[in-house]
């Protein structure tokens, strides 16, 4: 066995905004889906440094890092009105998702031009995204045929992650327009579905770095620090460039 084989990877796939076409909201007209891609010892190593964040700050490892609680300082971070403590933990925590190993993969829907070009019995927002990430993390790990990995997807209720489920299930019977059923089927170890409360570290970074991007993809000319972070984990091409290989705006 080659060093390039028996990697083990673990793909985590959050979401920012609604994938509904039948609302939009003015105020955020689309829809994300993002994934992080770990090889196991990164993840593990990433999870260590989140534990201990959480003690330093919250007293315990029980927190749940969520976007939009930190944003607004709600749950467990009202602490963070305190300006100096805020300071703080956004420099420690961002220096933990610089240092992080891992390489993102997500997409942007434009909901009102996606209805526009493709109508609204166009595919599946979430469906369509989630194919396009499975098939990228396929590419970005065609490392030898015996690496394998874990996709997890935070739950949105049982029917939904039905409709995923059916979506993974009918990528590894037919495959795509890229990538085999054989090499879906030779990457894939399970997909499986955790809720917020599980407390699982891989998707809180997804989460964390999912508002980011849909917040550039509004507003791209807006500096904003958080999104310079992810920028630098984005999936590419040999050319350099992250538009189409680590991330892909639709239409």
């Amino acid at each position: 066995m080659t060093e390039r084989q028996n990697k083990r990877y673990h793909l985590f796939i959050d979401e920012s905004g609604d994938p509904s076409l039948s609302s939009i909201n003015a105020d955020f007209p689309i829809f994300v889906l993002l994934g992080c891609l770990f090889e196991d010892s990164a993840y593990q190593d990433v999870c260590l440094k989140i534990k201990e964040l959480k003690k330093e700050f919250f007293g315990s490892e029980h927190a749940i890092l969520h976007s939009r609680d930190i944003r607004k300082c709600e749950g467990v971070f009202v602490k963070l009105f305190d300006l100096d403590l805020k300071a703080k933990f956004y420099t420690r925590l961002n220096s933990i998702l610089e240092e992080s190993r891992h390489t993102v993969i997500s997409v942007g829907i434009k909901k009102q031009e996606f209805i526009e070009k493709y109508g609204k019995i166009a595919d599946d927002p979430y469906e369509l995204s989630l194919s396009f990430l499975l098939e990228r993390a396929v590419m970005e790990t065609d490392n030898g045929i015996d690496s394998s990995m874990c996709i997890v997807i935070e739950s949105r209720g049982r029917v939904e992650d039905d409709i995923l489920q059916k979506r993974y299930n009918r990528l590894l019977d037919k495959g795509s327009s890229h990538i085999t059923p054989d090499r879906f089927k030779r990457r894939f170890e399970k997909m499986e579905f955790r809720k917020k409360k599980e407390n699982d570290c891989g998707l809180q970074i997804a989460d964390l770095s999912a508002y980011p991007v849909a917040r550039h993809i509004i507003n791209p000319n807006e500096p904003y620090p958080p999104y310079d972070i992810v920028f630098k984990k984005f999936r590419r091409g040999g050319n350099g460039t992250h538009i189409g290989y680590g991330l892909k705006i639709f239409p």
